[in-house]
């Protein structure tokens, strides 16, 4: 039997699944990814990309790829609206409701993060840019081939894969040995299964869904403007209107009710006609039905998110109710910290033990996401609504601002050297980027050799030292600490005079730095140390916290084990 070998193997070629093959190719490492469909996902699914996938994307040099398969919302978007009929919502008369909008668009998130679109990405859309580049980076993408079964020792994963070709007919088996094994094999993960990880959390919520997809041309009823999401309250066809290209595609979803008889099979294309119509308020609409997808929400978080050499993330890790778009960003965010961890452990950089930090990281941040997308199913209008009104009502109601979800979450574990795990405010994410060790580094636009850069792009794929116009010295000390630990540190001044200037002079304010401090940032952008004055020995402090960080024994000749 034929034996593939691979440093990482990816179970499930789902966004998460080609999000973490992406990633670990910008690090350097291959990976394979099998996927038992026979070709991607043409269903849209998920639509809403968080400001922070977004950076996620700009780092790997894909943000404007995906911004131009975006659809434009950036004028007369209407957000989260509510009609008997869609010909019945008098959009422009919405329009002129000032508190109207989605809360994540470029007029709350454009100050703290560069990583904002010009309108919603449907997933289909996002797949098909991440496919391409994961591939010509150096991942291998297979589909109608299925992980059968798995084991795991001391030194890796040996996978047995049932291959077929792109008819979906069965091939032979094929073996595969692989450093690691990523299960972003969604929710109902035959990997976690095997593993025999529970889960807890609320499990199934609400009634069963059909999404059905669409084309049809709602340009008479939209009238040049825009939404996310449409209620429909009409009686024949409750269900929610969703934009997908604002012209010619969209998705209806209705529910059925198993206990009264309904299924799935029930939602022929006569019926998904017949409710498309009920639902705009046109009978005569031309519409062609191009597919159906039955879902329900649900709510899960695994109880371990690692079982040795296997890591979970994505749906197989957590499952959230659709509200506050935060599934998919989450799962994407957990692709994005695994990846820069595997790739300095796989080069030698790091001890194994940074892997503890994933779960450490990650689980913490899939609950509360679990949480706050449950707390908005008793009331959306915390969620969508931006008056000052709000902001008591989320506070009464334990609902964080999504921009602090989605942005402004803290990482606690040894990969953070003096964590500060509280959040200052949850409902201002300005606030919650602030510097401190484990948050996000602070957004700032800066100018290097002549070009407006963000302060986040200053962290390409390596740990990064930032200081001000008077850290010469932590500079050296980044140069001589990486070269005793066999390390890349890269290092940047910001301030007047320097290599990175601030034209408003807002890098001190912003990062909490005085005089010739420094912060040292992971490859993933979140600050793992907040150093003050230099000491005698920048360069000696400087490797002891990274020996500490990346979980490895400290070279003989300076001392031994940190």
């Amino acid at each position: 039997m034929h034996e593939t070998r691979i440093p990482v193997l990816i179970a499930g070629g789902g966004t998460v699944g080609l999000a973490a093959a992406l990633f670990l190719a910008h690090h350097g490492v291959a990976s394979l990814v099998v996927e038992r469909r026979t070709g991607p996902n043409v269903h849209p699914r998920a639509t809403g990309l968080g400001p922070r996938t977004v950076e996620f994307l700009r780092q790997a040099g894909l943000d404007e790829a995906v911004d131009a398969v975006a659809i434009d919302m950036s004028a007369g978007n209407l957000g989260k609206i509510s009609a008997r009929t869609l010909a019945e919502a008098d959009l422009p008369a919405v329009a002129r409701d000032a508190s109207a909008g989605p809360q994540l668009g470029p007029r709350l998130t454009g100050r703290v993060s560069p990583g904002v679109l010009r309108g919603t990405c449907p997933q289909n859309r996002l797949d098909a840019v991440l496919l391409p580049a994961a591939r010509e980076r150096g991942a291998t993408v297979r589909y109608a081939t299925r992980l059968v079964s798995f084991e795991q020792d001391d030194d890796g994963i040996t996978a047995l894969l049932d291959t077929g070709d792109a008819a979906g007919r069965p091939g032979g088996p094929e073996t595969v040995r692989a450093d690691y094994l990523v299960a972003a094999d969604g929710a109902r993960s035959g990997v976690r299964d095997a593993l025999g990880i529970a889960t807890s959390g609320p499990g199934e919520l609400g009634s069963p869904m059909m999404n059905i997809l669409f084309r049809a041309d709602l340009t008479a009823h939209t009238r040049g403007h825009s939404f996310v999401t449409c209620d429909i309250t009409h009686p024949d066809a409750p269900g929610l209107l969703v934009t997908v290209d604002g012209e010619q595609e969209w998705i209806f979803h209705a529910a059925y009710d198993p206990g009264a008889g309904r299924g799935a099979d029930d939602f022929t294309p006569a019926r998904c006609r017949a409710l498309i119509r009920a639902a705009v308020g046109a009978p005569d609409l031309d519409v062609e039905v191009v597919s159906t997808l039955p879902w329900r929400p649900q709510g899960l978080l695994a109880d371990r998110f690692r079982a040795g050499r296997v890591f979970l993330a994505g749906d197989a890790a957590h499952t959230n109710p659709p509200l506050g778009a935060f599934g998919l960003n989450t799962g994407i965010a957990d692709a994005h910290n695994l990846a820069w961890k595997l790739a300095a452990v796989l080069r030698g950089d790091a001890g194994p033990g940074l892997l503890d930090s994933y779960p450490a990281e990650r689980r913490p941040v899939a609950a509360l996401a679990l949480e706050q997308s449950l707390r908005r199913l008793a009331d959306p209008r915390l969620h969508w609504d931006q008056s000052p009104r709000a902001a008591a009502a989320r506070a009464a109601a334990g609902v964080v601002n999504a921009p602090v979800v989605h942005l402004g979450y803290r990482y606690d574990s040894d990969a953070v050297i003096d964590p500060q795990p509280d959040l200052p405010s949850h409902e201002d994410v300005a606030r919650t980027l602030d510097g401190a060790p484990g948050s996000r580094l602070p957004h700032l636009w800066v100018e290097r050799q002549g070009r407006r850069i963000s302060t986040l792009d200053l962290v390409e794929s390596r740990f990064t030292l930032l200081t001000g116009a008077d850290g010469d010295r932590w500079i050296r000390a980044a140069r001589e600490a990486g070269e005793r630990l066999g390390v890349a540190v890269a290092a940047h001044r910001i301030g007047p005079g320097a290599e990175v200037t601030d034209p408003e002079g807002d890098w001190p304010r912003l990062a909490r730095l005085d005089g010739a401090g420094a912060l040292l940032v992971r490859p993933d952008q979140f600050v793992a140390w907040r150093a003050g004055t230099p000491s005698d020995d920048p360069a000696g402090d400087l490797e002891r916290v990274l020996v500490r960080l990346l979980a490895r024994e400290r070279p003989a000749e300076h001392g031994g084990t940190a």
